[in-house]
């Protein structure tokens, strides 16, 4: 879900001008930030210049964040714990245990004690970036500081927390404008530049009424986004996984090319088996082909090895696809919708898309059964929830 377009979007000019526009476009407006938040916030160890120096520190680093990326935590605890011993009172502290707890806690709700934490250490650690922005190593603490922020800005923005988003983002930007004085400092960057080249040209092509504000800022070019993103998920360090999934969803949403969002998930996937939102983004990659068998075989294996309540909704509603597309037990398929329907509004807001794919499963049954009422009322409600509507299963 996304990049300097959106961030210029949600500069304060924009915001005071467009007050009553955002409030009309909010679901859109959300999907910008969520782009914001992922682009920035696994970029943990690319910021620390002195660690950069140091081999040992880096490589250490670096196989902190694959560990929490892959969902291996208590090993990713034994680095952080060794961070902080080699790091003491440095911001990349803060931002490395605000990260363990984001996606040791996936999805984070406003309601888990983890949020409270959360929001501490990402708040702690602009803190500390701000009182050192002004040495030799601006750059350094810059992305920090907008690490932890966009960290924030997602956490807001997945959980309809409005309030949050508008002030702080209008504090972001400044901040935002600076660090493209280093996009050349290091490869990790073309993941950013990549992604303002891309969604500058294609999110107003795909939601015009954007395109009045577009003409405010520098055009980009899609190709070259493209171009500058591949870079990143060969050659980054530390944005591998987010310009893998981020390349995944442009060729769903964006460019509706299955085949290729599959190649980047299931590069991502490969990379970390065990993070639950990548496993989740393989299997929809693999049921958008109807490859249901291999969809099927992921879901059951997946499911044995993971406890977390939100993947187990998901894997519920997969398996309504399954039944319905592979089986055409509409009975059964019918079952695991409703299930699922019910269970994932446990989750609010990072439920919808999901709530969205089985009331669009719905939809079709009632279709089936001759059921014009309920074909229709489930479609609305579907297309309610989705922010990418062509994402329906229909085909």
């Amino acid at each position: 879900m996304y990049r300097i377009f959106w961030i210029n979007i949600l500069s304060k000019l924009l915001i005071n001008n467009y007050t009553c526009a955002f409030k009309e476009m909010n679901k859109k407006f959300k999907i910008f930030i969520k782009c914001v938040g992922l682009a920035f916030c696994l970029s943990t160890s690319v910021l620390n210049a002195q660690i950069l120096k140091d081999t040992a520190s880096l490589n250490l680093i670096t196989k902190g964040i694959n560990y929490i990326y892959d969902f291996q935590f208590k090993n990713a605890g034994e680095v952080f714990n060794k961070i902080s011993l080699t790091c003491p009172g440095h911001p990349i502290v803060s931002l490395f245990s605000g990260i363990i707890t984001y996606w040791k806690n996936y999805p984070l709700l406003p309601s888990s004690d983890a949020s409270v934490s959360f929001e501490k250490e990402m708040h702690d650690c602009i803190a500390l970036c701000e009182k050192k922005m002004t040495g030799q190593d601006e750059e350094e603490y810059l992305l920090i500081n907008l690490c932890a922020r966009c960290m924030l800005l997602l956490y807001y923005s997945d959980n309809d927390l409005t309030s949050e988003v508008f002030p702080l983002t209008m504090g972001t930007y400044k901040y935002l404008r600076r660090s493209f004085n280093y996009t050349s400092v290091y490869s990790d960057f073309y993941f950013f530049t990549g992604l303002y080249n891309y969604y500058r040209e294609a999110y107003p092509e795909a939601y015009p009424v954007y395109k009045t504000m577009a003409f405010l800022f520098p055009k980009g070019s899609k190709t070259k986004g493209l171009r500058e993103l591949q870079t990143a998920a060969k050659n980054s360090i530390f944005l591998k996984a987010d310009s893998y999934s981020f390349l995944s969803g442009i060729c769903i949403y964006f460019e509706s090319n299955y085949q290729k969002a599959y190649y980047y998930s299931n590069s991502l996937y490969k990379l970390y088996p065990d993070n639950i939102q990548y496993l989740a983004m393989q299997i929809k990659n693999l049921l958008l082909l109807k490859q249901y068998d291999e969809a099927e075989e992921l879901v059951i294996s997946s499911g044995i090895q993971s406890t977390n309540p939100f993947y187990q909704v998901q894997l519920t509603i997969f398996n309504g696809i399954i039944q319905e597309k592979k089986y055409h037990n509409y009975n059964q398929a019918q079952e695991y919708y409703k299930n699922g329907i019910t269970d994932i509004s446990l989750f609010r807001e990072y439920g919808n898309e999901f709530a969205a794919y089985a009331y669009f499963g719905l939809s079709r049954i009632s279709e089936a059964n001759g059921d014009k009422r309920g074909k229709k009322i489930y479609r609305k409600k579907a297309m309610e929830l989705a922010d990418f509507k062509k994402i329906d299963f229909n085909d």
